[in-house]
């Protein structure tokens, strides 16, 4: 892959890299570390991908790789007052709210399959897990979701 098909490619994948690093880390500047750390190692690993139409799966799973490195720095370290972030549109803020009150592997399955359209099939290649337990976790997302959505409605 050459570098400017390698540019052209993830720059197609920016929107989808900060909706999933937004669903996993908190604080701005975390998700933009993420977001750097995963470009540079999908670019010193792209020898490792073997089927260039696999491009964004193999991307994704590098990215959520970060974000947890960046989780698993993040608890050794202690958080000082940061300014408050941006909120949600107010049409979507009930949704927003309600998605992030899911677990975090309720919530990826969520945001993968149904926000960004990937398939059970791609959705499970890039979080490192079976078929069926993707679905199973779109199952207790959804009805998790109607639960926190219908309560919203009724108040």
């Amino acid at each position: 892959m050459t570098a400017d098909e390698f540019a052209r490619r993830v720059e197609a994948l920016k929107p989808v890299m900060y909706r999933v690093c937004r669903a996993q880390l908190s604080e701005p500047h975390d998700r933009e570390d993420a977001v750097q750390e995963a470009i540079l190692r999908a670019w010193e690993k792209q020898d490792g991908l073997r089927e260039p139409k696999f491009f964004e799966t193999w991307f994704i799973r590098i990215l959520i790789n970060a974000c947890h490195d960046i989780q698993r720095r993040n608890r050794r370290t202690v958080a000082m007052d940061a300014p408050p972030e941006r909120e949600p549109e107010p049409e979507h803020r009930d949704l927003y709210l309600a998605l992030m009150a899911l677990n975090e592997k309720q919530r990826m399955c969520v945001l993968l399959h149904y926000i960004e359209g990937y398939g059970v099939r791609e959705v499970a290649g890039m979080l490192g897990i079976g078929e069926s337990a993707v679905k199973v976790r779109l199952m207790r997302g959804r009805n998790k979701l109607k639960e926190l959505l219908s309560e919203e409605v009724f108040k």
